[in-house]
């Protein structure tokens, strides 16, 4: 019997190299779901031409364009209902889910975070600062972690993380391309197992 594929929607802000990962695992049937929408808060993202490319429906979405804060936040989470989306990977993604999406799809909405939370995390901790960080403090190893998305930043219960040892020979560049390399394997993982049920969720 083949079990139905989730809807998934992903957010992005950037070139979207780990949506193009999601993309091609669902494809290949590694992620049990289909990307059906990809939203980003710039209409200039790359990422936004990968899921052109994809055939997957895309929206742009700015809180400047709506009269208030609640005004944006209902047209997006009616954008979401409209599609049946059943999970959100938010995946370079620099702004906060609306708090009315992270209560509507708790515990069905992850972020890949390019380090070991809960080290070097939090707002303003994103691509090449992060690297920067765990280089100046001298850590030995780095790597993504995936977790679940909650009202704070890089704060919700975490899934799956993958260590790579940090050389001493490291820039933010290399260290970055390293730890990429994993999130792309590591976010569609978690993902799936997400959605197969297969996380004990302790937070909420």
């Amino acid at each position: 019997m083949k079990t139905e594929r989730a809807n998934i929607a992903v957010f992005i802000s950037g070139s979207g190299s780990n949506l193009q990962a999601l993309i091609d695992n669902s494809k290949s049937g590694k992620l049990s779901g289909d990307i059906v929408l990809v939203i980003s808060n710039k209409s200039k993202a790359f990422g936004l031409k990968r899921a052109q490319d994809a055939q997957i429906d895309t929206f742009v979405f700015k809180k400047k364009n709506y009269n208030s804060e609640s005004e944006a936040s209902e047209d997006l989470l009616k954008k979401l209902t409209e599609r049946n989306i059943d999970y959100i990977a938010t995946a370079g993604y620099l702004q906060l889910l609306p708090v009315n999406v992270v209560q509507e799809y708790k515990n069905r909405i992850v972020n890949i975070h390019p380090a070991l939370l809960p080290k070097f995390g939090g707002k303003g901790m994103y691509g090449k600062h992060v690297h920067e960080a765990v280089l100046e403090a001298g850590e030995t190893e780095s790597g993504p972690t995936v977790h679940l998305v909650d009202e704070i930043y890089d704060n919700g219960q975490i899934l799956e993380q993958i260590k790579i040892p940090v050389s001493g020979n490291d820039t933010p560049e290399t260290l970055a391309e390293r730890v990429l390399e994993q999130e792309h394997i590591l976010f569609s993982l978690a993902l799936d197992k997400l959605i197969k049920g297969k996380y004990e969720i302790t937070h909420g």
